[in-house]
């Protein structure tokens, strides 16, 4: 059997929750966090090894809360998302407070992930659909050694991932009717406003986006070649910030939508009608915590994961 990665992105500080780490915050009836839920169902889906990206910083903490126990059950790897884990020749910005987005995170992982890997965010619950779909691919048509990339990634519909307490970022992706991606754009502050939905692009002018479209949660089903691509923009990407910018990110979905539209890499869109649900903000924990008791009662997890 092919080994599939299960690499979650866990080095977030969480500025809007509050305080906390909302990747760590006890979710589930026996303390399991959302990361938990995600584990399980990858798992279940076919998985056979996970890496955490995480902060060194945390790493005690990571450890003890889940890192220990789920060495228990599966194979597990450690990599470190680092604000000053830079190529030679670049420094960080003395001011620079947050890590340099999702492109680095994914780096990161680069000594630790040898096969086809999925890339979730820790903070996200995405479904067991989703985890199925995306490892039948991976596993039965990804091509690795093509000269495009190919990808694929799972497909939520906006509807499905919108928060009650505040906006969210998605990227809203135009998918073509053979189910393949052809733009995927960083959209801000998406949120429900009356009977519609008010949203902002990068700089913050308000842009329309329709509740049915198709959006990227950062669950992507990724070839190991593509982390060498990884490798070659990271400099390219800081060559290219503007003096004084310590916020720019090197972020994951905006190099696939230009990969895309080079030609260099084809994602597939395997849709789901999962339901989202995350901590993005503290508001959010309860219904989260409500939503995972409902799936426990239905049958869909035990009272105990593992």
């Amino acid at each position: 059997m092919k080994e599939t990665t299960l690499v979650i992105m866990a080095a977030g500080i969480g500025s809007r929750f509050g305080g906390g780490i909302k990747q760590l915050e006890p979710v589930g009836p026996g303390g399991e966090i959302i990361m938990d839920y995600s584990i399980y169902d990858a798992l279940k889906a076919g998985f056979n090894k996970i890496v955490f990206i995480i902060r060194r910083d945390l790493e005690k903490d990571f450890k003890e809360i889940i890192g220990r126990r789920i060495e228990k059950i599966a194979h597990v790897e450690y990599a470190y998302q680092e604000l000053d884990d830079l190529p030679e020749g670049f420094e960080k910005p003395a001011e620079r407070k947050k890590p340099w987005g999702t492109g680095q995170a994914v780096l990161s992982a680069k000594a630790v992930v040898d096969g086809p890997f999925l890339v979730i965010n820790a903070d996200d619950y995405y479904g067991k659909e989703s985890f199925q779909k995306v490892h039948d691919y991976m596993v039965n048509q990804m091509k690795e050694d093509s000269d495009v990339y190919d990808l694929c990634m799972s497909g939520f519909m906006l509807a499905n991932t919108l928060s009650e307490n505040g906006g969210v970022a998605r990227g809203v992706c135009r998918v073509n009717d053979d189910g393949y991606l052809e733009t995927v754009t960083e959209t801000f502050d998406i949120k429900r406003e009356g009977d519609g939905l008010t949203a902002a692009d990068e700089q913050g002018n308000p842009v329309k986006v329709d509740i049915n479209c198709h959006v990227s949660m950062n669950m992507w089903g990724i070839p190991a070649s593509f982390l060498g691509e990884l490798e070659k923009g990271f400099p390219e990407f800081l060559a290219g910030l503007k003096e004084g910018d310590i916020k720019a990110e090197y972020l994951l979905p905006k190099i696939i939508d230009k990969l895309v539209a080079e030609g260099k890499a084809t994602v597939k869109v395997l849709e789901t009608s999962d339901k989202w649900f995350g901590v993005t903000y503290r508001e959010d924990k309860q219904a989260v915590v409500d939503s995972l008791r409902a799936l426990i009662a239905q049958g869909a997890y035990p009272e105990t994961l593992y």
